[in-house]
């Protein structure tokens, strides 16, 4: 597993707001507790709001999750489409304006929603990788909208490309990746798909009605961490 890949699987463990030991961790991602401890390093740096150290685990503090119908995600696409253009430009001063710009983004976003003051953006993501999932963007926000059921094929990583049906229910911003949560018919389950991983995406005509235990309402409710049973 590429690191990138396994970045994004350690966020993916960590938003459910609980604690997580590094060993724990390790041993589900198939790596030495000493590439764990590196690979958490770089997420804490990159300013994703997770907190903890080295033997005895690892939490996220705050969701980071962008909901599309409260914010405007075309302006962010715009943004971001732009600056994976300016970061390839051999103009050193065009590429430090780049990272200047994303910081500036981060640092506007909603007060409940906002990366701390270091950013999150450009630590982690490589802008050539999120780049390949712009196309799909718009196409996923309009079904989102509209209610309707797209067919992906996704390409997960070291594993085979697999064709879905997925109810599109939110998409996400993770600092240059943008993920979308759906309920997925293949797997008749929740998943989060990485949209750079998409490689075919059509929207159907077949639209969803909300049923219980397939919601949004449902997901957000799933990933609520567990409380703790108080001592008796």
């Amino acid at each position: 597993m590429r690191r990138t890949d396994r970045l994004f699987e350690l966020i993916q463990i960590l938003r459910d707001g609980r604690l997580h030991r590094g060993q724990d961790m390790a041993d589900r991602l198939g790596v030495s507790v000493r590439t764990l401890y590196r690979d958490m390093d770089t997420i804490i740096a990159s300013g994703i709001p997770v907190e903890g150290e080295r033997g005895l685990g690892y939490m996220m503090t705050a969701p980071i999750t962008l909901p599309p119908l409260n914010l405007s995600l075309a302006e962010l696409e715009a943004l971001h489409l732009g600056l994976a253009v300016v970061s390839k430009a051999a103009d050193e001063e065009l590429q430090l304006a780049a990272q200047t710009l994303s910081e500036k983004v981060d640092a506007v976003l909603p007060e409940d929603r906002a990366a701390p003051a270091s950013g999150w953006g450009f630590a982690v993501y490589p802008f050539a990788e999120a780049a390949r999932g712009f196309v799909h963007m718009a196409p996923l926000r309009a079904a989102i909208r509209s209610r309707r059921k797209v067919d992906i094929t996704y390409q997960a990583p070291d594993k085979d490309e697999t064709r879905r049906t997925v109810r599109p229910l939110q998409m996400e911003y993770w600092g240059r990746v943008w993920t979308f949560t759906g309920w997925c018919e293949l797997r008749n389950d929740f998943r989060v798909f990485r949209v750079d991983r998409i490689r075919t995406l059509d929207i159907g005509f077949e639209t969803f009605d909300e049923e219980p235990g397939k919601t949004l309402a449902d997901y957000l409710d799933r990933m609520q961490p567990v409380p703790e049973a108080k001592p008796t």
